[in-house]
């Protein structure tokens, strides 16, 4: 058995603090991960030393803020594998990626035309769309998952046709874990002539991406996923298909020149970049995927399958407890959403909470897949690099106290 990865608390600050009195076991990655110090302290030195704006000034603070987000820009166009770098646009995160492609494609959309999705995406992934589709009198469809959340490619398979002009679908579940195999969707999107959307929010900081050999057409993803700051993310894009994305916000530098009947927008980046970016947040996230790397995508794909596999086996003691997600530790990332019958998700989640441990409950903004699954809600535990299996034994633990409690 792998042996998990041991953290000195001044690397993750946060993980040596107590909540409710004890030593805090953080299993909430899945929402958001925790901040290591590099993070902390690339944002933290940006305001010290480097604060001004970006572009717009010839002055040195500004040319230095300049120069460390353009540098970012770089270190995710690498980490991406994005051929061009004017292929990567920053966004406040995953939310703002998905809008910006709902309503900046759907120009291109008319009466009768069609979006696949899936019942496994997150509301940010249906919402927008729901309103584009109302709006121009489109037709959205979705794929069924089978009974333990993996896509069914069969039925996905047979939905598309002609007139299947947009897939968007998440790569992996934030509710089951499941991951998406793009290397069979992408293929048979592109043979009908749809353009095909990546939501990475989940994947981003447990899989290698490569854009180009996925060949997905756009792909987004949030910084505080992958041990990042709030507030900022990436959208990719195939450069050709960028250059006729029209814009969600207008202003700034994405401006090039302004008469009174008549405006011209700058070449990509700058075009979909308007107003002032969250510049120390992007700075954040470039120190943030640094750190992700060094850690090297072999060592990662073995701290995750060695705590999917710890999890699963030690979840599956736990009498009346239904686990959502597929049973196979190879297919899946750290995700845990379980239920365990007469007690609700959000008694579950309190009652973790007083003894220090931290976890989800609800619907995870999943509503659609949880009634696919016949479920209202759920309990979720999920896990990042920092988590170990001792912080699986004290989930297990407690999750048995709280049993009888209810049980007797």
């Amino acid at each position: 058995m792998q042996k998990a990865i041991i953290w000195p608390p001044y690397l993750l600050p946060i993980l040596s603090r107590k909540t409710r009195g004890r030593p805090l076991v953080y299993l909430d990655s899945a929402a958001t991960t925790q901040k290591p110090y590099e993070v902390i302290s690339a944002v933290s030195d940006f305001y010290a030393e480097h604060n001004a704006n970006t572009r717009r000034g010839i002055h040195e603070l500004s040319e230095e803020a300049t120069e460390l987000y353009e540098k970012t820009r770089d270190i995710v166009k690498n980490f991406l594998r994005a051929k061009h770098r004017e292929e990567i646009i920053f966004t406040s995160g995953t939310t703002e990626g998905l809008n910006l492609l709902a309503f900046g494609l759907a120009g291109e959309l008319g009466r009768g035309d069609e979006i696949l999705l899936t019942e496994a995406e997150h509301h940010s992934n249906i919402v927008p769309w729901q309103i584009v589709a109302k709006e121009r009198h489109l037709k959205i469809k979705f794929a069924p998952v089978k009974a333990d959340g993996r896509l069914d490619l069969n039925a996905y398979k047979k939905l598309l046709n002609r007139r299947t002009k947009i897939v968007s679908i998440t790569h992996a579940s934030n509710v089951t874990g499941a991951i998406t195999p793009l290397d069979k969707l992408v293929p048979a999107a592109h043979k009908i002539g749809a353009l095909i959307i990546v939501d990475a929010a989940q994947s981003v900081a447990h899989l290698p991406l490569n854009v180009q050999k996925l060949d997905c057409d756009f792909l987004v993803f949030s910084g505080h996923k992958l041990y990042g700051p709030t507030g900022v993310g990436v959208l990719y894009g195939k450069k050709r298909l960028l250059e006729k994305l029209t814009p969600r916000r207008y202003g700034g530098q994405m401006i090039e020149q302004v008469k009174k009947n008549k405006t011209t927008l700058a070449e990509l980046p700058a075009r979909l970049e308007g107003g002032t970016m969250p510049i120390a947040e992007i700075v954040g996230l470039g120190e943030a995927i640094n750190f992700l790397r060094n850690f090297g995508w072999q060592k990662i794909k073995t701290h995750d399958q060695g705590l999917c596999e710890y999890g699963l086996k030690r979840l599956s003691t736990i009498p009346d407890l239904r686990l959502l997600g597929p049973t196979d530790f190879k297919n899946r990332l750290p995700i845990f959403s379980f239920t365990i019958s007469g007690i609700p998700a959000h008694d579950l989640a309190t009652l973790l909470d007083e003894a220090g441990i931290a976890v989800r409950a609800g619907h995870h903004c999943a509503e659609v897949l949880h009634t696919a699954l016949h479920v209202l809600v759920s309990a979720r535990a999920s896990c990042a690099l920092y988590t170990s299996r001792a912080d699986i034994d004290a989930l297990i633990e407690r999750l048995l106290e709280i049993k009888a409690i209810f049980h007797g």
